[in-house]
């Protein structure tokens, strides 16, 4: 699991282009949106696509992702049971 969320922070840093941090800079527990991160819808989107192309899943419930993107941790939590790549 350790891999899984250091993966995952350098693959939002690269792809929310957040150029001046390194993983480390990111909390596994912290929030993403609001106090945390800061990040917004757009930004929202752009983590949709990234589990898509890079672990095949595909959100059925827009609902869920709130939850799902709270933050490393429940992403992490997310993608290793719903991996399909």
């Amino acid at each position: 699991m350790d891999n899984l969320i250091l993966q995952l922070k350098n693959q939002i840093i690269e792809v929310l282009n957040l150029e001046d941090m390194t993983a480390d800079d990111i909390a596994t527990d912290a929030p993403l949106f609001g106090e945390g991160l800061g990040l917004d819808s757009i930004d929202a989107l752009e983590l949709i696509v990234l589990l898509e192309r890079e672990y095949g899943i595909k959100l059925s419930n827009p609902a869920e992702g709130k939850q799902i993107f709270s933050s490393v941790a429940s992403i992490a939590d997310f993608v290793s049971k719903n991996r399909k790549k």
